[in-house]
């Protein structure tokens, strides 16, 4: 199985809103990946390592898949109304990154 992980990073100035990620971006993407999603966990950050400190990362998201092709299978028909989407919930540029995932427990 893979990931997709898409990173929000945090900095001086960023905004995501996650009520609108979670309630409406989040339910069309999934809606749009189809059966081809074998699941999805999104990630809210709280706080960084030090008592304190604000986290690395505003939002975190793991897409999972029986492989990257499958992901790019299902993506690419809907891309640009997803990444249309970005504006309306941050103005962060996300990183993205492919992962083999592992669950030891």
């Amino acid at each position: 199985m893979i990931t997709v992980t898409i990173l929000y990073p945090n900095s001086v100035g960023a905004r995501f809103d996650v009520d609108y990620y979670i309630n409406r971006h989040m339910p069309m993407t999934i809606k749009c990946l189809g059966n081809s999603l074998r699941g999805v966990i999104v990630e809210h950050g709280l706080a960084g390592v030090s008592p304190g400190s604000p986290p690395a990362h505003l939002a975190i998201c793991h897409l999972f898949f029986d492989s990257v092709d499958s992901f790019l299978e299902a993506f690419a028909p809907h891309a640009e109304k997803l990444q249309g989407d970005i504006p309306n919930y941050t103005t962060i540029k996300p990183i993205i990154q492919y992962g083999e995932a592992r669950i030891l427990r």
